[in-house]
């Protein structure tokens, strides 16, 4: 049973109705901005040291490839501005991170022989801390299910064309 001292989602309310009459929220709108992707070189710079080289070309490429990924959805769907360009950049780069300590903790185990014995490999404790920064970039992007249903579509479904309803 719904929770009726629960506020309902903008576009719950406009499916099922609005049988009290009360103003819907309508919620900021932001210019729209002309994306630009960032260099990733200059966030994941060329490594002297052989060993990274790899592993900062395999980042930039993750992040190269969720940038066009999430951007020309979230332009469509969230309205993005020129303003929300630092928090996209964060947002790769944090995939691109979490993909780089993954692929270690696979090499390497969970578990490493250090001077005390067997201690957790710290790209654990890195993974988790860059997991719980993801978490917090989907649900201010709006990229799982239950994080869209907070968000407004931007021109608040004025035009008409992309009615899903029509």
């Amino acid at each position: 049973m719904a929770d009726p001292h629960r506020k309902r989602p903008t576009l719950q309310v406009v499916r099922e109705g609005n049988p009290g009459k009360r103003p819907i929220k309508p919620g900021v709108v932001v210019p729209p901005g002309d994306l630009q992707e960032p260099d990733w070189t200059q966030v994941f710079p060329v490594s002297r040291n052989r060993a990274f080289q790899g592993e900062n070309v395999r980042a930039r490429n993750i992040a190269r490839r969720e940038w066009r990924r999430i951007v020309p959805v979230l332009t469509h769907t969230a309205g993005l501005g020129d303003v929300d360009a630092t928090v996209l950049q964060d947002y790769c780069v944090c995939v691109a991170r979490v993909d780089q300590c993954e692929r270690q903790l696979a090499r390497d185990g969970l578990l490493m022989l250090g001077e005390r014995g067997w201690q957790k490999h710290g790209a654990a404790t890195i993974v988790g801390g860059y997991r719980a920064q993801l978490k917090v970039y989907i649900r201010e992007l709006g990229l799982s299910p239950s994080a869209r249903a907070g968000i407004t579509p931007p021109g608040n479904g004025d035009d008409g064309d992309d009615d899903p309803f029509d």
